[in-house]
């Protein structure tokens, strides 16, 4: 159970303890308690709705520093991914520019190789 759990059962707890106490040691008449009683009763619900609200903010609060710190994150990661693929890239780039060349020297070299092919000539 959470913190904030336990002081919400604490306090309902406690309210219910406290109403049942005034209830058995009261040397008032009957009116009289269920007025105290009722009192209690309504500061008891104000206590904990006032929990519930700073419960509820306290969450909140923390939830919008969660969704900030995975943003910033993400932009973290995706930049840095932006940066690793640009350098996949490039050196693809490199790569592909370094074959290119080789192709055009092999084929180069694959023509001075047939221009220097004596072909016989048929004659008639």
């Amino acid at each position: 159970m959470s913190k904030t759990s336990n002081t919400i059962l604490a306090l309902v707890t406690g309210a219910a303890i406290g109403a049942g106490l005034g209830l058995l040691y009261a040397p008032e008449s009957g009116d009289k308690t269920r007025k105290k009683i009722s009192k209690n009763a309504k500061e008891a619900k104000k206590k904990l709705e006032k929990q519930i609200q700073e419960t509820s903010d306290h969450l909140s609060a923390s939830a919008k520093e969660a969704k900030k710190s995975f943003d910033a994150k993400l932009e973290d990661t995706l930049k840095t991914a932006s940066s690793k693929a640009d350098n996949i890239l490039v050196s693809m780039e490199k790569k592909l520019e370094e074959l290119r060349k080789k192709n055009a020297k092999a084929t180069t070299e694959v023509v001075e190789e047939v221009k220097d092919i004596d072909v016989p000539t048929a004659k008639a």
